[in-house]
């Protein structure tokens, strides 16, 4: 039997360049993108349980980048 996921596939434009680093921050976080935009959409949507996300630090994921912030 294939895979059967239990939600269903969506598509969302998204640039390149976003899309690269939102797999590197998720990563750093120890997810993939799909569990930062679950997160995202859980909090947005004033889930209950559903807290704040919380991001990464940008040196986690984008080391060449300057954080003087």
């Amino acid at each position: 039997m294939p895979n059967k996921p239990k939600t269903q596939h969506r598509s969302v434009r998204i640039s390149d360049d976003d899309w690269r680093d939102l797999l590197a921050a998720a990563k750093a976080q120890g997810t993939d993108r799909a569990g930062a935009i679950t997160e995202l959409i859980a909090w947005y949507l004033r889930r209950p349980g559903a807290s704040t996300p919380k991001r990464p630090e940008l040196a986690a994921w984008k080391p060449d980048t300057e954080t003087t912030a």
